[in-house]
């Protein structure tokens, strides 16, 4: 989309958004429209680009007017990341794509290389401890790139990849016992962390800025799976065209296309989320409408088998994991529900089923953290019991206090930008939980 093009389309958002009042005629919305365009005249002519002119003139009208202001406000944050994300100046936009394609590639390849020689040298309970430390910090530098970070910034984000690789490869974890599993587990979520901020850049205090990398993430889950089912079907039909030549190639697609191809993909999928984000960002509110009542359904039915039970002593150890995995999916699907909500317009009946899916997860924790603690008096503490234990207590609490905002939202008490604030600044808890598992979890049980 040319500039003018694009200028038209934020002036015609602009436009709709005002004769969405039933107080304002045509009449006065021409007027109004023709006082912003001299607006960006005016700024165009002083030296701002379109997009800078547009955001400025609105702004400068919410001092005029109570629904240019109202506009501005709820949307000068989407303006503003539009204006970031195109290019800066027309010389740039032709070289910086081409320029981005070859450093993703170049990272991609790199991720790969390193995943595979990991795989030649390591041995195989060490690779699933560093797996994560093979690519992420590969994505974490194509992030670190494209927010121009300085040298010291990235400098900083090398040092929790160092400080997590040093712990996950030199404590002496006996072979295939439960806090070697613990740490495979955590270092990828640890480490995530890390990848988010250098996504956010310099602004890691920014609420927005988190809660676009929430929604990165699930967009990159999205990608990231269309890209798995895509190179699967395409090795199935090579590896089928080449048996019925009677060539064996299965080896080469486990010992090279498979490292390469889930290395490189990872770098690949952030690339296209950060290409194709308004494509995808339509995609987003569709999957969290159709899997929240999916969701409810199902916690339904898990607490409906959890209480055929009759005591909490006797649930089964898997059920318990179960829970445990579909509490960690509906916290994902409650945040990529808030990042993918319109935070100005009222609450409606998804809000209303959003509540639904908290408490119900809220229940379903504390009754696996009464599981827990009844089978810890029982039988005593155990590696995977404490890292469950404190993985459930940091839900409870989020959950409890997303009721809590989520009920006053409902209830037409509270905006939602309390809920969007709560689940941002919440985040950094999960990542120091992961980090205090790998840690200090092995140790106090002699890395049995």
């Amino acid at each position: 989309m040319d500039t003018d093009a694009a200028l038209e389309s934020q002036i015609g958002q602009w436009r709709g958004y005002v004769e969405r009042r039933h107080a304002i005629s045509a009449a006065d919305a021409d007027e109004m429209e023709d006082h912003l365009r001299d607006q960006i005249s005016d700024l165009s002519a002083a030296g701002l680009g379109a997009d800078e002119a547009f955001l400025v003139a609105v702004k400068r009208m919410g001092s005029v007017d109570d629904i240019s202001r109202e506009f501005a406000r709820e949307h000068s944050d989407r303006l503003w990341k539009q204006l970031v994300l195109m290019p800066a100046a027309p010389d740039d936009a032709g070289t910086r794509p081409t320029r981005e394609l070859f450093v993703v590639l170049a990272l991609a390849v790199g991720g790969a290389v390193a995943l595979k020689s990991g795989l030649a040298t390591l041995d195989e309970d060490v690779v699933a401890r560093n797996l994560s430390l093979l690519v992420l910090p590969f994505l974490a530098g194509y992030f670190a790139w494209k927010r121009r970070v300085t040298p010291r910034g990235a400098a900083g984000l090398l040092v929790p990849f160092a400080l997590v690789a040093v712990v996950a490869n030199v404590f002496p974890f006996v072979p295939n016992g439960s806090t070697e599993v613990i740490v495979a587990i955590h270092v990828p979520i640890a480490l995530w962390f890390v990848v988010g901020l250098a996504y956010v850049g310099g602004e890691w205090r920014s609420d927005r800025r988190w809660m676009d990398f929430v929604r990165f993430t699930g967009e990159w889950v999205v990608y990231l799976t269309l890209l798995a089912l895509g190179g699967g079907v395409l090795v199935g039909l090579t590896i089928g065209a080449f048996d019925a030549l009677g060539t064996d190639a299965e080896w080469v697609v486990e010992d090279w296309v498979l490292p390469f191809g889930a290395a490189g993909a990872v770098v690949v999928a952030a690339w296209l989320v950060e290409a194709k984000q308004n494509v995808v960002e339509n995609i987003a509110p569709v999957l969290t409408r159709v899997f929240t009542p999916l969701t409810i359904l199902m916690l339904l039915v898990l607490l409906a088998a959890f209480a055929t039970t009759g005591s909490v002593v006797d649930v089964d150890r898997n059920l318990l994991i179960l829970m445990d995995l579909i509490l960690v999916v509906v916290l994902g699907l409650l945040l990529y529900a808030v990042s993918a909500r319109e935070p100005h317009l009222p609450p409606d009946l998804f809000d209303c089923l959003q509540l639904v899916l908290v408490v119900l997860a809220l229940t379903v924790d504390l009754l696996m953290l009464a599981a827990m603690l009844t089978r810890i008096a029982e039988f005593g503490f155990t590696p995977n019991k404490v890292a469950a234990l404190g993985m459930n207590l940091v839900l409870l609490v989020n959950l409890a206090w997303s009721a809590r905002l989520v009920l006053g939202f409902v209830r037409g008490r509270r905006g939602f930008g309390s809920i969007e604030r709560w689940q941002t600044r919440y985040l950094p808890v999960f990542g120091i939980w992961a980090a205090l598992v790998v840690c200090f979890l092995p140790p106090m049980f002699d890395f049995a």
